[in-house]
C-alpha cells in the first residue's frame, strides 16, 4: 500500500514531517559530535597544561545535559513546519528559558572559578569571597529572569521601576547595615589589615581574629574580645604592626659626670659591637647627645629585623645585659638621679 506524501496532517504534509524528522536526526548527531570533539580537545589540553582554566571550560560543557541537545534538534526541525501561533510561542518560550538558564549556569561556573582563584584564603577568610560570589550570582539570575520576561512579551519597565523604589526603601531602612557591608568590601579589597595582624585603634589594641560582613573582632592582650563595626574601622586611624617588616628601636642611657673623656669616646664603639654581635639586629648609630642634670646622655638607635614583639623584648634585654657587663669591665658607671649639695662653712 503506497503512502501519499502530499497528504496533509495538522497543516503539514507527510513529506514535510519526514524532512523535519531528518533534520532532527542530523541536528542531534551534529550537536553531539561537536560536544564530543570540543570535550576531547579540552580534555587533551587539560592534561598538557598546568592551569585549571581548561578544567573550568570542561565543567561548563558538562553542565549542558543531553536533553538540551535533543530540544535544540527538535527546535531546528520544527522550523520547517507550519505551527500554530500558540505552539510557536511555547517552543520559543522554552528555548529562551533554557538558553538563559544554560548561559547563567556557565557564567556562574566562571564566577566560582574567579572567586576561588583571586581570593584563595583559608576557611576563616572565605566569608567575603563567598558573599561576593552570591551577590554576583543573584544579580546574574535577576538579569536572566528579566531577559526571559522581556523576550516573552512582558513589559518589564514597571517591574524595574518597582524594584528600584523597593531597593531605595530597603537601603534607607538598612542604612547602617549597608554602611558596614560596604566598609567590609573596602577592608577586604584595600587590606589595611588582615587576620593575624596586631593593630591599635584609638586606645584599643589586639590581634585581628575575624573580619566579618558587619563587624571585625580582635583579641586584646588581656584576653578579651573587642568588636568593632566595619564602618568605625574605615573611618578611624589604624596602627598596623602586622605590616611592620622591621622595628626601629631608640633608647637613651646616661653615665655619671665623673666619667673620663677617654672612656666617653669608647662608649659608641662598645655599644656598636654589642648590637652587631646579636642576630636579627642592624646597628644605626650611637651619639653623645645631651648634658642632663645628673648624667651625660647617649642616644642609641638600631633596627630589629622582625615584627615579633616578644622577640624584640628578648633581644633588647640581651643588649641591656651586655651593655651593663661591658660598662662594668671598663669601669664606666651608669648614672641615676642625684643631687650634690655644697655647704659654705662661712
Amino acid at each position: 500500500m503506497s503512502i501519499n506524501l502530499s497528504t496533509t496532517i495538522f497543516h503539514n504534509t507527510i513529506q514535510e514531517y519526514l524532512i523535519a524528522l531528518a533534520i532532527f536526526i542530523i541536528s542531534l548527531i551534529v550537536l553531539k559530535a561537536i560536544r564530543t570533539v570540543i570535550f576531547n580537545q579540552l580534555d587533551k589540553l587539560a592534561k598538557k597544561t598546568k592551569t585549571d582554566i581548561d578544567d573550568t571550560f570542561i565543567k561548563i560543557i558538562q553542565s549542558v545535559k543531553p536533553p538540551f541537545y535533543s530540544f535544540l534538534a527538535v527546535y531546528f526541525s520544527i522550523l520547517t513546519l507550519n505551527l500554530t501561533p500558540l505552539a510557536s510561542k511555547i517552543f520559543n518560550a522554552i528555548l529562551i528559558i533554557w538558553l538563559t538558564y544554560q548561559v547563567v549556569i556557565a557564567i556562574q561556573i566562571l564566577i566560582n572559578y574567579i572567586v576561588k582563584k583571586k581570593f584563595p584564603g583559608d576557611k576563616k577568610d572565605r566569608a567575603m569571597p563567598e558573599l561576593i560570589g552570591k551577590i554576583l550570582k543573584g544579580t546574574l539570575w535577576t538579569i536572566g529572569i528579566l531577559l526571559i520576561l522581556s523576550n516573552l512579551g512582558v513589559n518589564i519597565s514597571s517591574l524595574i521601576a518597582g524594584l528600584g523604589i523597593g531597593g531605595v526603601a530597603v537601603a534607607l531602612a538598612a542604612q547602617n547595615i549597608l554602611s558596614d557591608l560596604f566598609s567590609s568590601f573596602s577592608i577586604y579589597f584595600d587590606k589595611p589589615f588582615e587576620i593575624g595582624d596586631f593593630i591599635i585603634v584609638g586606645t584599643m589594641m589586639g590581634t585581628v581574629e575575624k573580619i566579618g560582613i558587619k563587624t571585625t573582632r580582635i583579641r586584646a592582650l588581656q584576653g578579651e574580645e573587642i568588636i568593632f563595626s566595619n564602618q568605625q574601622l574605615t573611618t578611624s586611624q589604624i596602627q598596623n604592626f602586622g605590616k611592620m617588616k622591621e622595628r626601629r628601636v631608640i633608647f637613651r642611657l646616661g653615665v655619671v659626670y665623673q666619667t673620663p673623656t677617654e672612656k666617653l669616646k669608647k662608649i659608641p664603639h662598645l655599644i656598636q659591637e654589642i648590637i652587631q654581635a646579636i642576630k636579627l639586629t642592624r646597628f644605626d648609630r650611637t651619639h653623645f647627645v645631651k648634658f642632663d642634670n645628673s648624667a651625660l646622655t647617649f642616644e642609641v638607635v638600631y633596627y630589629l629585623q622582625t615584627p615579633d614583639y616578644n622577640k624584640y623584648m628578648d633581644i633588647h634585654q640581651a643588649i641591656n645585659f651586655q651593655i651593663k657587663e661591658s660598662f662594668e669591665k671598663e669601669g664606666i658607671e651608669i648614672a641615676y638621679p642625684t643631687q650634690t649639695i655644697y655647704l659654705n662653712k662661712n
